[in-house]
């Protein structure tokens, strides 16, 4: 008797793991979709391919990693100083309203459109593709507009001309920004190290946190010398040829760090094509090695133009989750713009120093989450469907900002505690968090031969979720 009252229990335990084991396969790996290599132990010593003609896992560098997170830097830095720059170009254009009114959608619009069609082309052109070279270009691109924005803070011509040379200028710097993204996590890809895609990931927070933080310390600078708060240092020309000349520079340092990584690492895999480009004559070839341009002509090696062609629908398939995620995850990242630029202080804070206080909290929350991904016991790489519920869930962050006091008119939270912290720290944090792993993780789910192409993959998706979030954050322009 007692043995049989127990067999509709064990029934209904026995269907109750079922049912657990069923939500737990959404978040665990499955077979027909896992990682292609095991690193849960977080063993740093390179991995063996059985085949001997795969890509080999290098052995990790902080010396590598620093250059990345530089590398990082430079990706987003032009940007970051189109937008430090806006109180400058606002002086330019005040003698014509309607540039005055409309330079920034402009900015946003040349930007994002060039950007993500830059993006797409590259993608697409993998075959006979140089990543090296195209970080080189875009660099050397970068050096150049920034070069030219630096001299015209000394030209005085009328707004229309000005506006006109800014959106060339804009065009120019989305296109090189487009190189250094296919052309970077790519090439990071191709170590094998999950690490550096997240120090490229760290380093473009970094040129996020920069700019607010020298408009605060700007702002603070002028009103200590002028207690009337009259002026602004951030719209004088002297302040635009030094954020220009900055970027310029940041330009050419990351350009020989780059060549460093390049000298350093000729024999990796990833970087043949660049050995191999330099018997034609490449910006490479003038820092490699001779024992490169060796490497380079040896016909075993794999050139660009041998390099295979991975269909996007093919990478899609084999990380799906992954892939949304990073879309939806900087696609709802795109609101905070709008929100920041109308949200004032329920405590009397001056705007001038409010608004760069709370992009600079965000951007801390971004660094911090970016930073945390090297800690291994918090990594979702092998959970893309957790990730992917995670960048769903911050969609709940924008009914939070509605809670705050949008242009002044109250707030139902009376705290600027809640809002900085809150609200832009943690929204931050889940986007710095979030994004890493993304991009991290996507190595771990292709061949070895499809990392780079991967990278450059989720490179786009980042992007693309970026320019859709910009054009759908139009919708809240009353806010």
């Amino acid at each position: 008797m007692h043995a049989s009252a127990q067999q509709p229990q064990q029934a209904f335990e026995l269907q109750e793991l079922s049912n657990m084991d069923w939500i737990k396969s959404l978040f665990r790996p499955r077979q027909e979709y896992g990682p292609l290599q095991n690193d849960a132990d977080g063993d740093d010593t390179s991995i063996q391919d059985e085949a001997g003609d795969e890509m080999a896992e290098a052995a990790f560098s902080w010396a590598e990693y620093a250059i990345f997170l530089l590398l990082g830097i430079a990706m987003l830095w032009a940007w970051n100083m189109f937008l430090a720059a806006a109180p400058y170009f606002q002086m330019r254009f005040r003698t014509s309203q309607w540039i005055l009114d409309h330079f920034q959608a402009a900015e946003i619009s040349v930007s994002t459109v060039t950007n993500l069609s830059s993006m797409i082309i590259l993608t697409k052109l993998q075959k006979g593709a140089s990543y090296p070279r195209r970080i080189s270009a875009s660099l050397v691109l970068n050096t150049l507009i920034f070069g030219v924005l630096t001299l015209s803070t000394l030209v005085k011509v009328p707004a229309g001309v000005y506006f006109g040379f800014l959106l060339v200028a804009i065009f120019f710097a989305s296109f090189s920004t487009g190189l250094i993204q296919n052309g970077l996590f790519s090439f990071a890809s191709g170590f094998g190290r999950s690490e550096y895609t997240q120090a490229i990931m760290t380093g473009q927070a970094v040129a996020g946190v920069l700019p607010p933080l020298a408009q605060i310390i700007s702002v603070l600078a002028v009103s200590a010398k002028r207690p009337d708060g009259a002026g602004s240092t951030d719209a004088s020309p002297t302040s635009a040829f030094i954020y220009f000349l900055t970027a310029t520079a940041i330009s050419i340092i990351a350009l020989l760090a780059f060549f460093y990584l390049l000298r350093r690492h000729y024999h990796h895999n990833s970087l043949k094509s660049a050995a191999k480009s330099t018997t034609n004559g490449t910006a490479e070839g003038d820092v490699l090695t001779d024992d490169a341009r060796i490497v380079g002509s040896d016909s075993d090696e794999v050139g660009p133009e041998e390099r295979p062609s991975v269909s996007l629908t093919k990478l899609f398939l084999k990380m799906p989750f992954l892939c949304a995620a990073v879309f939806i995850c900087f696609g709802v990242t795109m609101v905070f713009p709008v929100f920041t630029a109308s949200i004032r202080s329920v405590g009397g804070v001056d705007s001038a120093i409010f608004i760069p206080t709370a992009f600079l909290m965000w951007n801390i929350g971004d660094l911090v989450g970016r930073l945390s991904t090297l800690w291994r016991r918090i990594s979702l790489t092998h959970y893309p469907f957790a990730l992917f519920c995670l960048a769903m869930a911050r969609l709940l962050f924008i009914p939070l900002y509605f809670l705050c006091n949008i242009k002044g008119k109250g707030a139902v939270v009376n705290s600027d505690f809640f809002y900085l912290v809150i609200v832009q720290f943690l929204f931050g944090l889940s986007n710095g968090y979030l994004g890493s792993e993304c991009m991290m993780g996507a190595g771990e789910w292709v061949a070895p031969e499809e990392r780079e192409a991967a990278g450059g993959f989720m490179g786009l998706m980042l992007v693309s979720g970026l320019t859709v979030g910009s054009l759908l954050s139009f919708l809240l322009g009353d806010v």
